[in-house]
């Protein structure tokens, strides 16, 4: 690794912790991108407070893009956004020609590539290692490694560390959260690679358990209420962490129901907010669905300023 890759990926490492927003791809009722919409919710999100930004994710819903597509947003995000945040941008992908190219280009625009292994049958741990050996030193930022068990193969602790072993490895973002496999991780990567936990709706344990940060999806209708609860935990403050959390487990229960993004788009639209619709194969929510969460953000998002407040007084 050269001295100046190695500094961007030093860099990088140090940036990456803290409260991520995983932003939702807005899309209008034809397919394309709103461009105007992504922006107001990304300075939404950087006006609260957040620590930085996922792009083009799987809740941005990535698989239903084109590599032009994805490109696009890249560059579109890291033209609004500059250095004022790190950003994790996707370039995950099972043709590795795609995540070649999208990895290069997100180290260049200054974002950090975040790479599952390639959804292939039958591939082995050999494989994989090598795969992201071929990844991570394309980009001058380093790159993260994306466990995600729901759209693709499920890394085990062991494998995770050889990944991390790899000199330009920054981070993991980690989708399976069973206890054991986070006390492995923290105990065996703790200060070596930022550790990311993948799920807003359980990132209490992880947190306290010594992980370096969270993406949250639901942020992008809660920013408040979910960033407050991680800042909380930051502190020690486990009480307050926790019923900050209790707050929004209506939203949790219908999104569980609805599925994601589609649910969290609703719940932006519920706020005023342009969620935009999903693209196919995904469904925008039926209207008694979308009724069901406009009921829920009444009650517990319009106000949750206050609640919060009542909750921390």
């Amino acid at each position: 690794m050269s001295s100046l890759s190695k500094s961007g990926v030093l860099d990088m490492k140090e940036r990456l912790r803290g409260f991520f927003n995983i932003t939702v791809t807005p899309f209008t009722a034809d397919g394309a991108i709103d461009t105007a919409a992504l922006a107001e919710n990304i300075e939404r999100e950087l006006a609260v407070g957040v620590d930085g930004l996922l792009i083009g994710g799987t809740y941005g819903e990535f698989p239903t893009m084109t590599v032009e597509e994805r490109a696009t947003l890249f560059r579109l995000v890291m033209d609004q956004v500059g250095s004022r945040v790190p950003v994790m941008l996707c370039s995950a992908g099972s043709d590795v020609r795609v995540v070649r190219d999208l990895t290069v280009l997100a180290g260049e625009l200054g974002g950090v590539p975040m790479i599952t292994p390639p959804y292939v049958s039958e591939i082995t741990d050999d494989q994989i290692v090598a795969f992201f050996r071929d990844m991570a030193p394309l980009s001058r930022t380093g790159a993260l490694i994306y466990n995600a068990p729901g759209i693709g193969i499920t890394l085990s602790a062991k494998l995770i560390e050889r990944l991390a072993d790899i000199p330009e490895m920054v981070a993991i973002k980690q989708g399976d959260l069973t206890p054991t496999v986070i006390d492995q991780l923290v105990g065996a990567l703790h200060g070596r690679v930022r550790l990311f936990c993948a799920s807003d709706l359980a990132f209490l344990g992880p947190v306290a358990a010594g992980f370096d940060g969270i993406s949250s999806t639901n942020s992008c209708a809660f920013p408040e209420l979910i960033l407050d609860s991680y800042r909380a935990m930051q502190r020690g403050d486990v009480t307050t962490a926790g019923a900050l959390h209790r707050l929004w487990f209506p939203y949790r229960q219908l999104a569980r129901r609805f599925g994601q993004p589609q649910t969290v788009k609703a719940a932006m639209h519920a706020r005023g907010w342009t969620g935009g619709s999903v693209r196919l194969p995904l469904r925008d929510l039926s209207a008694a669905e979308a009724a069901a969460v406009r009921d829920v953000v009444a009650t517990m998002a319009a106000d949750a300023r206050s609640r919060i407040e009542t909750v921390t007084a």
